[in-house]
């Protein structure tokens, strides 16, 4: 599936979605989910992750191919991500089960050599894609498994076009946060601290073009000046929402947009996968450090981070349905409630979900028994699943003992010299590296502590 946009501009609002319309059904298991990037995916280590609240597990094999497994081991089940990749197989470290591409058992250590593996010694696999710098999984029908259903975004493709990638785990559901994207009236009073945008909060004009099991198909624009361009915004079932604006001049076409993909990995928890994208120069966007970008991200998500977290505890302590619990403007919501609404229509299928009059939702004893709060802190969330926040975390941390140990050395020098200006000049310079020490453990500190409010 790719998202294109064959409709004229502004009169016509939004992408049109190149698969034909089914039987209005919605099968969640016959969908592609995104993982993760390409570019944040170890390659010397089995790379774990869930989809609500089922364990997976992904390796390379011999021929660099992407493998995904039930993180499970059959024998006493532990979990595989725990394992290591040994020629292509991925081990389980309790007691060295090797398991291949397509699940089955290929090397039991305590068994005879003359005795066979037992059949059951295997565990299930899944399809695994990869498109656009993203790693995709397929959790449902072999048989109809097509990699032209995968959702990209055909501006992507244009060589012209620069994006930004950024991911994080968000600690609530992920239709809390397919609402809050799909909901552009937030973003001029929650996100005040990065975007300085209270003064454009306003009335919006608001339209649902159409709503079918592939998803919804809507645009908006602000009314407080005559003219003003729509913006396309899509919800595109299960994880997908598309933002896009373009414009039209004599001497060229400016587009930009934004892809936010979705994983739900569990109750209460999901991960984000965004794509900001343009066309038009942008110097931070091709040449600023992937790790630079983030900062920015990390805070313009963690500003709404508590609400939403919040709203979500509201509303399961509650037990009420959101129809009894909100009160939707036309001006703001239209959108929301539409979503919400797609829920009480095609989400009874999902393992779980929250509609505007509906809902399934699990109950606490059925969870997974290992199953941990999500996390809060801004390391767990997004530093150590982001390659390039990674290495600069581990970058700040080096720097500040090489210059913690300068500053001793240099210390204990300056105590056993007896020469007066040469001490001084021990002393200043170690008081230097104290100073350097300090800004490392701040620059260190942004990677693991989300921004508060003040």
């Amino acid at each position: 599936m790719t998202i294109t946009s064959n409709i004229p501009e502004i009169s016509q609002p939004t992408d049109t979605l190149s698969t034909p319309k089914t039987d209005q059904e919605f099968n969640w298991r016959n969908c592609w989910y995104p993982v993760t990037f390409i570019q944040d995916l170890p390659t010397k280590h089995p790379y774990g992750f869930s989809l609500y609240d089922e364990p997976l597990v992904l390796f390379k094999n011999n021929d660099g191919k992407l493998i995904c497994l039930t993180d499970l081991c059959p024998h006493r089940a532990a979990k595989l991500s725990d394992g290591q990749i040994i020629d292509g197989k991925i081990e389980c470290l309790y007691h060295g089960w090797q398991f291949g591409s397509g699940g089955e058992c290929l090397h039991i250590p305590q068994l005879p050599a003359e005795a066979k593996i037992p059949a059951k010694a295997r565990v299930k696999s899944f399809i695994v894609a990869e498109k656009q710098g993203i790693v995709w999984m397929w959790p449902g029908e072999v048989n109809v498994a097509d990699e032209k259903l995968i959702p990209t975004v055909a501006d992507l493709d244009n060589p012209k076009v620069v994006s930004s990638d950024y991911m994080l785990d968000l600690p609530y559901d992920q239709t809390y946060f397919i609402e809050n994207a799909i909901d552009p009236s937030h973003l001029y009073i929650s996100h005040e601290a990065t975007l300085n945008s209270r003064q454009q909060a306003q009335p919006l004009q608001m339209e649902v073009l159409e709503t079918s099991a592939q998803g919804i198909t809507g645009r908006y624009r602000k009314t407080r000046q005559q003219n003003e361009n729509w913006m396309q915004l899509n919800f595109v079932a299960p994880n997908l929402i598309t933002y896009r604006s373009s414009t039209a001049s004599e001497k060229s076409k400016r587009l930009g947009g934004a892809a936010l993909y979705s994983l739900p990995t569990g109750k209460g928890k999901c991960r984000i996968i965004i794509r900001n994208y343009s066309n038009f120069p942008n110097w931070k966007r091709k040449w600023q450090p992937r790790w630079m970008e983030h900062l920015y991200r990390d805070q313009f998500l963690e500003e709404d981070l508590p609400l939403v977290v919040g709203q979500q505890a509201e509303v399961q302590r509650l037990g009420k349905s959101l129809s009894s619990l909100y009160l939707p403007l036309k001006t703001s919501d239209l959108l929301v409630i539409e979503y919400r609404k797609w829920l009480d229509k095609y989400g009874e299928c999902l393992p779980f979900y929250l509609g505007y009059n509906t809902k399934s939702l699990p109950d606490q004893e059925n969870l997974p028994v290992n199953q941990e709060p999500p996390a809060l802190d801004r390391f767990s969330r997004h530093t150590q699943i982001c390659s390039s926040c990674s290495r600069a975390h581990k970058t700040a941390i080096r720097f500040k003992q090489i210059f913690v140990g300068m500053a001793i050395a240099l210390a204990a020098v300056a105590i056993m010299t007896e020469d007066f200006t040469v001490k001084l000049l021990l002393v200043a310079v170690a008081l230097c590296s104290v100073g350097l020490a300090v800004v490392a453990e701040k620059f260190k500190i942004r990677f693991e502590r989300s921004y508060t409010r003040h």
